[in-house]
């Protein structure tokens, strides 16, 4: 029995539990698998956090340091959002630069932590129209078994709350923790038609109807939406 006449089995059977309720590690529909965060991994960034939620795992390092502000916002900081998906950590990850699903990874997990404010961005300026703090979020793919975009975004606002701005390296004085306003939380669920689960596995994510994030802030609020 070869390979593709495998999968289309296995498909039918996940798509017959989804019809039933039921899913195929044995989760309720609202169940997410265990989640581990972890901060303080990468030495030389300013902040940073591994995050796993059931064997998908991704790292997030911040970098900061001082740049030119964009001319509409002059007394406010800037935030630049990357990310990379090593081939190592999935079959259908490519070598090279970052392709259409990385790109929209990181624009979801940017525009989350814009939307709240969880970053006090007005904080961030050194001198008005002159100079500002940047920071640079880079979300690195270890592993891929669904549900990057809640791995991610739980990682970013991880890596960020760990982050410290290194004022002294650039003559600032003493360095200071970076201002945290929300802490911005994704929430991913899949539609399979008679039934919606949380916290797709890679197989769900693969075969089902639609996938719909929402991101909600400290109070329960509704900061982002992104449906595929």
């Amino acid at each position: 029995m070869n390979d593709k006449i495998i999968a289309e089995i296995r498909k039918d059977y996940i798509l017959n539990l989804a019809h039933r309720g039921e899913r195929i590690d044995g989760r309720k529909a609202d169940e997410y698998r265990e989640v581990r965060i972890e901060t303080g991994v990468i030495q030389k960034a300013e902040g940073s956090a591994e995050v796993m939620i059931g064997n998908t795992r991704v790292l997030v390092g911040v970098k900061m340091q001082p740049g030119e502000p964009f001319p509409d916002t002059p007394n406010m900081g800037i935030i630049i959002t990357n990310a990379e998906q090593v081939p190592l950590a999935s079959p259908s990850f490519e070598p090279g630069p970052p392709d259409e699903n990385a790109i929209e990874l990181a624009r979801i997990v940017d525009r989350g932590i814009r939307e709240s404010n969880a970053v006090d961005l007005e904080a961030l300026c050194i001198k008005e129209g002159e100079e500002v703090w940047m920071i640079f979020i880079d979300i690195h793919v270890l592993d891929h078994d669904g549900n990057l975009i809640d791995a991610s975004a739980l990682g970013a606002i991880a890596a960020l709350m760990n982050t410290k701005i290194p004022n002294e390296r650039f003559g600032y004085g003493e360095d200071a923790p970076l201002s945290i306003k929300n802490i911005p939380i994704a929430v991913t669920t899949v539609d399979f038609g008679t039934q919606i689960f949380v916290d797709p596995n890679l197989e769900e994510e693969q075969i089902c109807s639609s996938r719909m994030t929402v991101i909600f802030g400290s109070s329960g609020e509704i900061v982002g939406i992104q449906k595929s």
